[in-house]
């Protein structure tokens, strides 16, 4: 079964950084777009950073010229760079992939949240 398991969250002061990591494993055909959300408490979940397989990005508005999405292919995982950290990105992350486990099945897979807390 394809997992998605996340590392690298924490908590950390305003202005700081952290890199959020998540590795895809299992039967896995092919990864295509992969992404980072966020919910913060009493909020809907909001998309952060998404990126193709050929590393096309996009972000949310409130963190451009911050956070940073990569990925590296060869081992189905993807990161977030956080910089310069504000309170108001205090939330739990998901990642998010779409990975097909054979050339007829392509689904969303989701990692279990890692908690971000950034403190003023």
């Amino acid at each position: 079964q394809v997992r998605l398991v996340e590392s690298g969250g924490g908590l950390v002061q305003a202005g700081g950084s952290l890199r959020l990591s998540c590795a895809a494993s299992g039967p896995i055909f092919t990864t295509d777009d992969m992404g980072w959300y966020r919910q913060a408490p009493g909020k809907q979940r909001e998309l952060v950073a998404t990126i193709t397989r050929g590393g096309k990005t996009n972000y949310a508005d409130s963190v451009k010229g911050r956070f940073t999405i990569s990925r590296d292919n060869t081992k189905n995982t993807e990161y977030l760079q956080m910089n310069s950290l504000k309170p108001d990105d205090t939330a739990v992350y998901y990642c998010n992939a779409k990975i097909a486990s054979n050339p007829f099945a392509r689904r969303d897979y989701w990692g279990q949240g890692t908690q971000v807390t950034v403190s003023s």
